[in-house]
């Protein structure tokens, strides 16, 4: 709980901290700007606050390893929900309105996080989960997005320390194997992601596990 609260402040903060021409600059998400991304984490947050508030009487479904849908292509662009994020994010026509809208919406999904019982079921996408799993696992969504977010901005802060050990410790149990000690954090995350593609010695080192790469997160 308290690593999500903090890779999620730091998102938020860099989001705050970046000067307006940013908003125009590509992001990690490809075919997405900046912009459109801010607006996927003001959708996010609504998620998160929905989520923490629809509990659920049954057993766990899924947990924070099991709650992600792993494909092994990006996706292309072409789903409703990313097309709609790219009209959406156009329409704020100003980075202060996403910037108000993801301070408003996100402040209260970290308030809501920060009171939820990690023991409680909750319902979300037709699965359940404890609030606590819900959670953990959305650190990897932070993490993920965080990076991003800086891809192509040199001078903003990236996700804290903890949050990519965190994220690539769950990583690796989605994808059944480690990542050799050599990677750094940062790198397993982008790698094993298929955010970047690894280098010709990266390859090396991965063994088996690059013929399993990437494990795209849905």
């Amino acid at each position: 709980m308290d690593l999500f609260s903090r890779s999620w402040t730091a998102l938020r903060t860099a989001v705050a901290e970046l000067p307006d021409e940013a908003f125009a600059q590509p992001s990690g998400c490809a075919d997405w700007l900046v912009q459109d991304l801010v607006c996927h984490l003001i959708i996010d947050a609504q998620d998160v606050l929905i989520t923490l508030v629809t509990p659920a009487q049954t057993e766990p479904t899924r947990d924070a390893v099991t709650y992600w849908e792993v494909a092994r292509t990006p996706p292309t662009g072409d789903d409703p929900l990313d097309a709609l994020t790219v009209r959406l994010a156009a329409a704020y026509q100003e980075p202060r309105l996403l910037k108000f809208h993801l301070d408003d919406v996100g402040s209260a999904a970290g308030r809501a996080a920060g009171l939820a019982d990690p023991a409680l079921r909750v319902g979300t996408r037709d699965e359940v989960l404890t609030a606590g799993d819900y959670l953990s696992a959305y650190v990897m969504e932070w993490t993920l997005h965080h990076l991003d977010l800086v891809a192509h901005l040199p001078d903003a802060a990236g996700p804290p320390a903890e949050g990519l050990a965190g994220a690539r410790e769950l990583l690796e149990k989605i994808a059944g194997a480690a990542f050799p000690v050599s990677f750094s954090d940062e790198d397993a995350l982008l790698v094993g992601t298929g955010r970047r593609a690894p280098t010709g010695a990266e390859r090396a080192a991965l063994g088996g596990l690059a013929a399993k790469l990437p494990f795209v997160l849905g």
